[in-house]
């Protein structure tokens, strides 16, 4: 019969239940802990139907896999936990109250609400679990943990307007803290945007003030440049190349202690002297001493 059928499986999946609960709280062996969790759940298969045992198949199934999701994000692999929790219940709406408020806590805390907003929204439309005596507090932590964090105002605000399991100051105080939460969020985008433009306006200033001072120094050089053309300009170029060559054949060319090389120095120190008269004019010509 259906009873002899279910009973041994049930004592299967129980024992398996106890062993990855022992693995993950004493032994703190994780990934051993889902293997358990996994070999009970494959063992009990789809069915969620009733057995006659002190538990139920689907109790004993729901605490393997809120065992597993734990086992899970010890491990650090949270990512995966809705995946696994779906490959033995298929669909959200199947999914039992204790599963789906672990998974939408779990996603919350590591800021990943948005995984849960399409399986939250499924299992609160299905009209089986709104008889379910968790519905309420389901519908509550998925509006807190869900959708406000994500902005879904209009979302929420008409989840609780439609929904039949509360009362009218119920939906006010929910309604209520909706408003709450959407005035916080528009401070914050509005603080957001203000620290944006803030270094904007920062870099814009500095900017301005660099341009003004580039502009000035290209302004004076500009200036200093005409002034510095139009001298050299009018400087007789061939008599300020022959000093410089005279005076490079002294200094370089010509050993000034020998004496031979005394009578020679002495010309072109003349020459030299023409050349300076020639190429400045009295007014600039710097005094020459012997």
């Amino acid at each position: 019969s259906e009873p002899l059928a279910w009973a041994p499986v049930s004592a299967q999946a129980a024992s398996l239940l106890e062993e990855a609960a022992d693995l993950l709280v004493l032994h703190r062996d994780f990934a051993a802990a889902v293997e358990r969790c996994e070999a009970g759940c494959d063992s009990l298969g789809s069915g969620t139907g009733p057995s006659p045992g002190p538990e139920s198949s689907a109790e004993v199934k729901c605490s393997l896999c809120v065992v597993g999701i734990q086992a899970l994000a010890e491990m650090n692999r949270w990512r995966e936990v809705l995946s696994w929790v779906l490959q033995y219940y298929h669909v959200p709406e199947h999914l039992p109250p204790k599963v789906l408020e672990l998974c939408i806590l779990l996603y919350s805390k590591v800021r990943e609400p948005q995984v849960m907003l399409e399986v939250g929204s499924s299992w609160l439309r299905d009209q089986s679990n709104k008889s379910l005596p968790e519905y309420s507090s389901l519908l509550e932590l998925y509006l807190l943990h869900v959708l406000l964090p994500l902005g879904r105002f209009e979302g929420a605000e008409e989840l609780v307007r439609s929904c039949d399991v509360f009362d009218s100051e119920q939906q006010l105080a929910f309604l209520g803290t909706i408003c709450e939460s959407r005035c916080q969020w528009t401070q914050r985008e509005e603080m957001h945007s203000a620290a944006e433009e803030q270094p904007d306006a920062t870099t814009e200033t500095v900017l301005g003030v660099l341009s003004q001072k580039l502009l000035t120094m290209l302004t004076l050089l500009r200036r200093a440049l005409r002034s510095m053309s139009s001298h050299f300009y009018l400087l007789p170029y061939k008599k300020m190349l022959l000093a410089t060559f005279l005076l490079y054949l002294v200094v370089v060319r010509l050993d000034p202690a020998s004496p031979t090389s005394l009578p020679f120095i002495y010309k072109l120190v003349q020459l030299f002297r023409q050349a300076w008269a020639a190429v400045f004019s009295p007014i600039h010509r710097p005094p020459i001493q012997d």
